[in-house]
């Protein structure tokens, strides 16, 4: 049995979507401007009505964009990018009548089990995770030859030696096919290269070293010194870690800045929209994602993803999405935005790095 679940399509000869109308559109007047009563997308696939009973699915739908209509092709785009001229769908209704249906259960089971009522159906504390991680092994293993990982990362992972190598074994293996993270997360991860530090505390010990509180400033003031980040790895001879891992392994990976950062890096993109744009490059291909320890980089890429992707030979699966963290914050706060298929892991980086490599090996 694949570990990939089967998608069920609505079920078009439904009287009520038979009778559905086709979708109404209106032109946009002026770039970045959607025409009144735009219908506004979920992350769950999407179809569209065009008339005689053909309907088109929204192939990348995602949170809060609008849909742009364009001869038979549907286009699903951020409000902010729409241009004038864009024929833009309209209706506020999801369940045919305006032309658009919202399909929610097409990786559900075929039948419910048990009644409607039922305790735990949300993962808590209380949660045994086992099934989780089995799941998640096998996706990964999956989706390493099949699918698009991409790991949402939180500077933690790199404060622990065991952490922070797991890791790097986890992109050399193949199983990391974008990173996306923050300034502070590449700049510790330098910094326990080239001090064994993360903040100045010995990245094994914990220790505290004399003068450590420096180390990340005067690794990012090197890197800064030699222009770029994989220039500064190169000639500082910075060999082992997460970012010089993705450099070996031509693996991409998207720093996004923010008011908080020092520095920051080279490379590290300070215009939110700009960092948007590039982290939505690697969630329309995201067929898995793990988002560690970082809950404000968890709950934004959650915003940007899709539920699901249609393959190339245009079988439609889901997208996985692991949160991992100490609470269940990010996952209630991504579930109150529409993102109800994170499925949290709750345990600290370290943990969660280890167990899973010694699975994967």
């Amino acid at each position: 049995m694949s570990i990939i679940p089967a998608y069920t399509p609505p079920d078009f000869s439904r009287p009520a979507l038979q009778a559905a109308p086709s979708v109404r559109i209106e032109t946009a007047s002026a770039d970045g401007v959607v025409p009144d009563g735009f219908h506004a997308t979920s992350n769950h696939p999407e179809y569209v009505h065009v008339g005689g009973g053909q309907w088109l699915l929204a192939r990348e739908s995602r949170m809060d964009a609008a849909m742009v209509l364009n001869g038979r092709s549907l286009e699903v785009v951020e409000p902010r990018l729409v241009r004038a001229g864009d024929q833009v769908v309209l209706g506020r209704s999801e369940n045919g009548e305006d032309g658009i249906f919202v399909h929610t259960t097409g990786f559900g089971p075929p039948g419910e089990v048990g009644g409607k009522f039922a305790f735990r159906t949300r993962g808590s504390r209380e949660t045994p995770f086992s099934r989780s991680y089995d799941e998640l092994y096998s996706v990964l293993r999956h989706d390493r030859q099949e699918g698009y990982i991409v790991w949402v990362l939180g500077p933690a992972v790199a404060f622990d030696r065991d952490s922070r190598d797991a890791m790097a074994y986890v992109i050399e293996q193949g199983y990391c096919q974008a990173l996306l993270a923050g300034n502070a997360l590449a700049t510790h991860d330098l910094e326990a290269a080239r001090f064994r530090t993360g903040l100045g505390q010995d990245i094994y010990t914990q220790s505290i070293q004399a003068g450590g509180h420096y180390n990340h400033l005067d690794i990012l003031n090197l890197v800064r010194r030699h222009g770029s980040i994989p220039r500064a790895i190169r000639e500082l001879g910075l060999v082992d870690g997460i970012i010089p891992a993705c450099e070996r392994r031509q693996v991409p990976y998207v720093l996004a800045g923010s008011i908080r950062d020092d520095g920051p890096l080279p490379g590290v993109i300070s215009d939110c929209y700009q960092a948007q744009d590039a982290m939505r490059v690697h969630a329309r291909r995201a067929t898995t994602v793990i988002a560690l320890a970082t809950q404000l980089h968890s709950i934004a890429f959650g915003n940007m993803l899709p539920g699901y992707q249609v393959l190339p030979d245009e079988t439609v699966r889901p997208v996985f999405f692991y949160v991992v963290d100490m609470t269940e914050f990010s996952v209630d706060k991504l579930a109150n935005r529409g993102s109800s298929q994170a499925v949290p892991i709750l345990t600290n980086a370290q943990d969660f790095m280890v167990n899973l490599r010694h699975n994967l090996e």
